[in-house]
């Protein structure tokens, strides 16, 4: 199953690529615990974690919503032909993306609304694809909805010097900019409002801008959370932050706040990158998270 409904909103998950980061754990997930990946091996290997390389499987795919009669992507992955000198595993890929959301029933014409949860590489690589010697929108007739604060931050023209250093080099050139002088995107802050099921909120702390989209239609309740987490040893251990968090304490606080609010009210939590089943059901006991249970979602069984 690659589709299902929560209300009136429909989710399809579109892949990009799922394998290995070239990544160990420790090296990803600098604050976690030694126990946590000994330990957890049973239940994290294979989707999350490969015990035999020891590094961390993740995938890159995109949330394609139908919500309100409105096409809507959630976040665009990283993109073909992308020239990525600090981050060569997500150098000039050559990925059957358009073609996956395509067998979804969607071409690039179709798309009313791309969500960009924050700027990141592995976030925005959709937004443009390479047309002659010029990067343009892959989805013309699309409003981008990227947050005003990351659009800001990660803006070369604004000097700023990000926690990973030169890792996002080139991105806001050629996945952010051309869309923005196409006239194409919506610069948010705080709050978003889509539609009735859908609002987009400010969740800073992974990057100054990252946010979560809330879906709350009918009885039904999800958060896509973007990168708050990548692995879910991090529901387990929800202070420990990736290697990529810009502000770690108010990363970790935004965490443990999310992850609270999925579990008092029974939403599904959606990070973009968790291979296996994709997303889960969040259970609470005092200030510590388990996993209740996993999305239907069929698990990916092999590197694409």
């Amino acid at each position: 199953m690659e589709q299902i409904m929560l209300g009136n909103v429909s989710i399809t998950r579109v892949r990009e690529y799922y394998g290995s980061v070239e990544m160990d754990p420790h090296a990803f997930f600098p604050e976690s615990s030694q126990e946590i990946w000994k330990d957890g091996v049973d239940w994290l290997s294979p989707h999350f974690l490969d015990s035999e390389t020891n590094t961390v499987n993740s995938a890159i795919q995109t949330w394609l919503l139908r919500s309100g009669g409105k096409t809507i992507l959630v976040d665009t992955g990283v993109g073909n032909h992308k020239e990525r000198p600090y981050a060569p595993v997500w150098s000039h890929l050559e990925t059957d993306f358009l073609a996956n959301l395509a067998r979804a029933g969607v071409r690039p014409e179709d798309v009313d609304i791309v969500i960009n949860t924050h700027l990141h590489i592995d976030h925005v690589g959709w937004n443009t694809y390479l047309e002659g010697r010029s990067w343009v929108p892959t989805f013309p007739n699309a409003t981008y909805l990227m947050p005003k604060d990351d659009f800001d931050f990660w803006n070369p023209a604004n000097g700023h010097q990000p926690l990973p250093g030169r890792g996002n080099q080139n991105v806001f050139e050629d996945s952010v900019a051309p869309v923005h002088q196409a006239g194409q995107t919506l610069l948010w802050e705080k709050s978003h409002q889509i539609d009735a099921d859908l609002r987009l909120d400010s969740a800073p702390g992974h990057t100054p801008g990252s946010s979560v989209l809330t879906l709350s239609s009918g009885t039904d309740r999800a958060v896509f959370v973007g990168d708050l987490l990548h692995n879910p040893a991090q529901i387990i251990e929800p202070d420990a932050n990736s290697c990529f968090c810009e502000d770690p304490a108010g990363a970790r606080a935004t965490r443990r706040k999310v992850l609270g609010w999925a579990a008092d009210n029974n939403a599904l939590l959606v990070p973009a990158h968790l291979g296996g089943h994709g997303a889960a059901e969040i259970a609470r006991n005092g200030n510590t998270f388990g996993i209740k249970g996993w999305a239907p979602f069929a698990p990916y069984s092999e590197q694409g």
